[in-house]
């Protein structure tokens, strides 16, 4: 059995590793992450309105529907989503920070959130938005948790290939597969 202090410390460290991946390597470049994620990104990059605190209104009907129908994925994933839009807000500041390539910004990005997700998917927690959403199918299908974002954040990103232009969207869409990547091999729950 997980204990709460090891998920508390899985959601701060996943929730940092998050924030750094987004604004210090994709911002820079508008780059886009998939699912709620990648929306709020984008009305950030359209609207100026906050990453963080899009993510979270955005994921409200993911966590009432968690709340009326899954209770046990709401506890885990609604800590990880208020930290991780705290924490992506609040270190706004990075996206002026690093002189990186787009290729060097597109693998560090990818490998940071796909730590930090898959970080915390390990001690049963999560962002929640499409995560949440992905816990659910990966759960109902029996498939791999990695495989089920991967595929959802695929889908956002292919729905906004008009907005982002073919630059943008090819390397938000190899960021994609290293974050599926990575998410996948740090994803395995401990314990049960």
């Amino acid at each position: 059995m997980i204990g709460i202090v090891q998920k508390i410390v899985a959601t701060l460290i996943g929730s940092l590793l998050i924030a750094i991946g987004i604004n210090g390597f994709l911002v820079p470049y508008h780059l886009l992450d998939g699912g709620i994620t990648g929306i709020a990104l984008i009305l950030h990059y359209y609207f100026e309105y906050p990453t963080g605190l899009c993510m979270l209104l955005l994921s409200i009907p993911l966590c009432i529907y968690a709340w009326c129908c899954e209770r046990n994925y709401f506890y885990n994933s609604f800590l990880g989503l208020i930290v991780a839009s705290i924490f992506i807000d609040w270190l706004a500041p990075l996206r002026n920070q690093f002189s990186l390539s787009i290729v060097t910004s597109v693998l560090l990005g990818g490998i940071s959130i796909g730590i930090g997700i898959g970080l915390m998917l390990r001690y049963q927690t999560s962002t929640g938005g499409t995560d949440l959403l992905a816990q659910f199918i990966a759960k109902a299908f029996s498939l791999n948790i990695g495989v089920v974002i991967f595929i959802i954040d695929g889908l956002i990103v292919a729905v906004a290939f008009n907005a982002l232009g073919l630059e943008v969207f090819l390397f938000s869409s190899l960021t994609i597969m290293i974050i599926g990547f990575m998410t996948s091999l740090m994803a395995k729950p401990i314990g049960n």
